[in-house]
Parts: C-alpha cells; sequence; structure tokens
C-alpha cells in the first residue's frame, strides 16, 4: 500500500539522488560526496547560498562553505580568481545552476519541482523552521569543504 509517507520519503530519496548527480555535473574539481546525514540541529553558516524548492517536494537546498572554496570553484570554472561582488554573484549562479539541474533531473523521474532565485547568506547566520535536515558533505581535498542541506518543511 502506498502511503503519503512511503511517497514523500521516495521523493526525499530522488531529491537526494537528484542533489549528487548535478553536483557531479556542474563542478569540475576532483571531489568526494560523504553519504547524506539527517541532522537535528539548527544550520548555523558563515556563507552560502540558499535556494527555495516549491511543489512535490517543498523546503530549501542550502549550499554552505567558506568563501575560498566557492572561490576556487569559480576559478576553476571560469579560470580566473573571483572575489567580492563578482564572488558572490558567482556563488549566487553556482545554486542557480545547482538547483536547475536538480529539477531537470528529478522531472524525468516524476517529481515535479520549481526553484525560487537565490539568496546569498554572508555572516553569522541560523537557519531553522524545517521538518527535517539532510546534510552532504561534500570534500576538495586541500580547497576546502562544501556541505549542501535539503532542508525539508
Amino acid at each position: 500500500m502506498l502511503t503519503a509517507t512511503n511517497v514523500k520519503s521516495e521523493f526525499v530519496t530522488i531529491l537526494l539522488n537528484g542533489t549528487i548527480d548535478s553536483l557531479k555535473k556542474i563542478i569540475p574539481i576532483d571531489h568526494t560526496i560523504d553519504k547524506p546525514k539527517l541532522s537535528n540541529d539548527s544550520l548555523k553558516l558563515e556563507f552560502g547560498v540558499l535556494i527555495g524548492i516549491t511543489g512535490d517536494v517543498k523546503g530549501k537546498l542550502v549550499l554552505s562553505g567558506a568563501p575560498s572554496i566557492f572561490g576556487s570553484i569559480g576559478e576553476a570554472m571560469f579560470g580566473m580568481p573571483l572575489q567580492d561582488e563578482m564572488l558572490v554573484s558567482f556563488s549566487g549562479e553556482l545554486g542557480n545552476m545547482l538547483a536547475g539541474a536538480l529539477s531537470t533531473s528529478i522531472v524525468e523521474k516524476g517529481v515535479t519541482t520549481d526553484i525560487t532565485a537565490p539568496t546569498i547568506m554572508n555572516g553569522s547566520t541560523t537557519l531553522s523552521g524545517y521538518e527535517r535536515s539532510l546534510v552532504i558533505p561534500v570534500k576538495f581535498g586541500s580547497l576546502g569543504d562544501l556541505n549542501l542541506y535539503l532542508l525539508l518543511d
């Protein structure tokens, strides 16, 4: 018997797999992706990008890491160092690219979503008010780490 909980769980699995696939396609730097983990704490971060997700699954995709890892990813993608406003602009665009690729990949699996414009978070920020938080740690060797959060409503 298919219950609402089973359907939501299936959608979350599709969302997680789509996020990982999108990351592999978009970021041209060797990296390792750790297994997703459930987190019960409020999300605290210093720098990141938030993209809202609506549709069959509701929540937020958050990319969090030091500005330097966003800068390293930008430099690998565009061949030049990014800082200040260019770094902020690129970080939002990176979030857009990941969320757009995610939306495209999961619609093929029957999950309909829409995404919001990116919101840049810079400075001490705490996010709360979501039902569940899944974190996907991504390690870029000596460049640093990036955490992808799926905050599910």
